[in-house]
């Protein structure tokens, strides 16, 4: 396989509908599509209703084909698209019938990749391709929507362009040491410096939430049995996912379910109740829950505040919830005991609930304005948590000693992990990584 092959997949997704897309990309898509009905000549950026035929010249179906020659398409090399009929069994004749002429089967991702190799979109954008259509909800999709735009990748360019100039203020005065003024040392560098940290960390926090939109959270249940975790999990989810019993020790393992607050996906984990048991079966249930909690990204503990008085919440407690209080009369409304913040609920009438998903998205960091924010992924946080670590010891160290070579070569680290992120510097192996989670046909 090499990058001059005409590639063909079918675009749209598994299953019936009432069309189907069949897309090529490559030097020979046009004499391919010409060929597929009848040798007709398609005008570029024009619908054309053709009859596609099979290798005896039989019909295999009607519909529409629309030729976009390189540069200016998707990919931007020459791409055609067949829309026909969405049976299975059409489309895949349809892209047997192309790839007997002479294309090749495209690689997941393989029509963004070349999008990207070929200059029509940087490496933020081809993945907010893959974000826009795996959005589980409006908030991620419209983020998705920026990013591809170029919203993100913008931002990042500006930053690495402070940086640019940073670096040849620096290294000029490197330069030339014999100047009567100390270019170092007059507040010029210190003050960009700080200029370019305040961006970094707003662009960084941007960030943060976009992952968080896109990729969600786990959110884990923990607590002593008996104490309406199960309850508390049927009552968010809205119907009944978890067997609820007045038995202590029912659920014994983990129970998941998706849902949504706040246009956040979360998944959300019920566990065993965590207590002292010669059970072996439990005992499993124990170290399950145990293991959820220490991957998840928020750790909820039910209390029962009918069974007893209410002490202090565990050390590592991110929301601590005070349930069943239809039954001991205490208030709603969340409040703070020591580092946790508590919310008071009854998982059977409802009350309260409004105020735990408040905190939930509080204790996420969900705030500010969303429509505003870009997607962003996992691999993204890391290279800016990365280049905001580095930035804040090269301004501690310059502040410290003046020593302009150190910055020179900090802001030369950063410049190289900015434009890892938009793939003006990407490994192949990175790029592999990337578009292989795309699906086939896009």
């Amino acid at each position: 396989m090499n990058d001059t092959d005409t590639i063909a997949a079918v675009a749209t997704p598994t299953g019936t509908g009432g069309i189907g897309i069949v897309r090529l990309s490559g030097q020979n898509a046009e004499h391919i599509a010409k060929t597929l009905v009848g040798g007709a000549n398609l005008k570029p950026r024009h619908a054309h209703y053709r009859r596609f035929l099979d290798a005896l010249g039989h019909p295999i179906d009607d519909g529409l084909v629309l030729y976009f020659p390189g540069p200016k398409s998707y990919t931007g090399e020459d791409t055609v698209e067949l829309q026909g009929h969405g049976s299975p069994v059409v489309l895949s004749m349809l892209l047997q019938r192309c790839l007997e002429l002479g294309a090749r089967h495209a690689r997941p991702g393989e029509f963004t990749q070349r999008a990207f190799v070929n200059g029509r979109m940087d490496l933020l954008q081809a993945e907010a391709v893959a974000d826009l259509i795996c959005a589980d909800t409006e908030t991620a999709a419209r983020q998705a929507q920026r990013s591809l735009s170029g919203e993100f990748s913008d931002r990042i360019e500006k930053l690495a362009n402070d940086i640019t100039r940073l670096r040849v203020y620096v290294e000029a005065a490197l330069d030339f040491p014999e100047e009567e003024i100390d270019f170092l040392s007059d507040g010029h560098v210190s003050n960009l410096l700080g200029n370019i940290i305040e961006s970094l960390a707003q662009i960084l926090a941007n960030a943060k939430q976009g992952a968080l939109f896109h990729g969600g959270a786990q959110l884990v249940l923990a607590g002593e049995p008996n104490v309406g975790k199960s309850s508390l999990l049927n009552a968010l989810t809205h119907h009944d996912t978890a067997i609820v019993t007045p038995v202590p020790g029912t659920t014994r393992d983990i129970v998941k379910e998706k849902i949504v607050i706040g246009d956040v996906p979360l998944l959300l984990v019920d566990t065993a109740g965590i207590r002292e048991s010669d059970d072996p079966v439990e005992q499993e249930g124990i170290r399950r829950a145990e293991q959820a909690l220490a991957s998840a990204d928020l750790k909820i503990y039910v209390i029962d505040d009918a069974a007893a008085c209410f002490n202090v919440p565990p050390a590592d407690a991110d929301i601590c919830v005070i349930n069943k209080v239809d039954l001991s009369g205490r208030a709603t409304g969340q409040f703070t005991l020591g580092s946790c913040l508590c919310v008071p609920v009854s998982a059977h009438t409802g009350a309260g609930m409004d105020e735990l998903k408040e905190a939930i998205l509080h204790q996420l960091g969900v705030g500010g304005r969303s429509e505003n924010g870009f997607s962003a992924r996992n691999r993204h946080l890391l290279a800016l948590s990365e280049a905001q670590s580095t930035l804040l010891l090269s301004q501690e160290s310059f502040l410290a000693s003046g020593a302009g070579e150190l910055l020179a070569d900090d802001l030369r680290t950063i410049h190289t992990t900015l434009e890892g992120l938009t793939g003006a510097l990407s490994s192949d192996a990175l790029l592999g990584e990337i578009f292989s989670s795309f699906c086939i046909g896009k």
